[in-house]
């Protein structure tokens, strides 16, 4: 046990030496079952970068899922994302600064629409979700400075739409008469080409049986086309859902 706490209190030290960034995900979410095949949902998630010192987003989510049949589900949500867009600078061909635009706070809309199915094999489970993801970004008035006057000056973030196809692979093990379930995953998120890869191993811990509390490490390997700028990750991940 003290050699996994050591590890853990670690991450942001290696994260740092590797080029790497380390931020702690966060999300307390609800879910009701309507009936045999109806479920619903509310999440409300915080993110944080920057070696975890920086707040990058808040979100808040409604969701509903329809088991079609007891092996496939599909399901449909709904995202409000405030988000901390990250500072950029831009330079003339000499290489020299041109204008730098700090970080600003900005809203995106965004809907998903998803197919999982999964299969039973004794105490494992493997399942895979394909999910389509849209999100919009509204067009949004921000500053930036002008290094070659000297000066502060409005600028226009265009709106943007963005569509992306995220591909999950999940292999959960029930442990017999145990309240931990752990799970393992592979995410790719497809724009045309391969843009982020998440590998996340976490568990599942059922306090009781309407209280789950869900803990993951997660990496996240960010492909030079993410127009996000986010940088290669590593990532704590600590949730808890309440089953009504």
């Amino acid at each position: 046990m003290r050699k996994i706490l050591l590890i853990i209190a670690m991450l942001p030290l290696l994260a740092h030496a590797q080029g790497s960034d380390f931020g702690i995900w966060t999300s307390l979410g609800a879910t009701k079952k309507l009936d045999k095949k109806w479920t619903v949902g509310l999440e409300a998630e915080l993110r944080n970068r920057n070696d975890s010192k920086t707040i990058s987003r808040w979100t808040g989510e409604v969701s509903a899922s329809y088991k079609i049949q007891p092996w496939l589900k599909a399901s449909a949500a709904y995202k409000l994302i405030d988000d901390n867009n990250r500072e950029k600078i831009t330079y003339h061909t000499d290489g020299s600064e041109n204008n730098w635009r700090p970080s600003y706070w900005g809203l995106k809309h965004r809907v998903s629409l998803s197919l999982t199915g999964s299969v039973d094999l004794g105490g494992w489970s493997l399942s895979l979700r394909e999910r389509w993801q849209y999100t919009y970004r509204p067009e949004k008035v921000t500053s930036r400075y002008d290094f070659d006057n000297e000066w502060w000056e409005k600028t226009t973030v265009k709106g943007k739409g963005k569509n992306i196809l995220r591909s999950r692979l999940q292999v959960e093990y029930n442990i017999p008469k145990c309240k931990i379930d752990p799970f393992a995953h592979v995410e790719l998120f497809n724009a045309w080409n391969i843009q982020k890869v998440r590998y996340t191993l976490g568990a599942d811990w059922k306090l009781q049986k309407r209280h789950v509390v869900t803990a993951f490490y997660r990496y996240q390997d960010v492909n030079g086309d993410d127009d996000d700028n986010d940088p290669d990750s590593h990532i704590l991940g600590l949730g808890y859902t309440y089953k009504f």
